[in-house]
């Protein structure tokens, strides 16, 4: 794919590049970092629903981490995880080069997942996390349900 793409190149791979091959380097970084399907596809579910959020928001100014959805007011922070960079116990499969790399590589993603829900709720959020593969329509539900809640009843402060 990354072939008919024209994402490969005759070019050799830099000598302190992670990359196994052209190719691989290719296609991973091809990979998006936000405005990916998972995400559009929960985002317009949610603009249905009529909600109204913040994209690639940092939740806490202090923090250098982004929520793909942000509900400022209702303090709801939504992660749309990816099943491969996230460890989804249902779909993630080891990568069979550079195995321990990206064991490491996904370790320190979901240490990081754990640390940076943490941080939030001990500010008064709620994480809410979404895996690539759920139907976007019922997590839509889901995260309408859990605003509209909060809403109501204000979040709780714990700052």
């Amino acid at each position: 794919m990354a072939h008919a793409a024209g994402l490969v190149t005759t070019e050799t791979v830099p000598p302190k590049s992670w990359a196994s091959s052209a190719a691989s380097r290719a296609v991973m970084s091809a990979n998006k970092g936000r405005d990916t399907k998972p995400e559009k596809l929960l985002r317009s579910a949610l603009h249905r629903q009529g909600l109204r959020y913040r994209v690639g928001a940092r939740p806490l100014p202090g923090l250098r981490r982004t929520a793909d959805v942000v509900f400022t007011k209702a303090r709801v922070a939504v992660f749309v995880d990816g099943c491969y960079w996230h460890g989804c116990p249902e779909h993630h499969r080891p990568a069979k080069k550079g195995a321990v790399f990206w064991q490491e590589k996904i370790a320190g993603n979901r240490a990081r997942d754990a640390e940076t829900n943490e941080a939030l709720r001990n500010a008064g959020w709620l994480v809410i996390r979404v895996w690539e593969h759920e139907d976007p329509e019922q997590a839509a539900r889901a995260v309408v349900k859990a605003v509209k809640s909060r809403q109501e009843t204000g979040p709780v402060d714990q700052s």
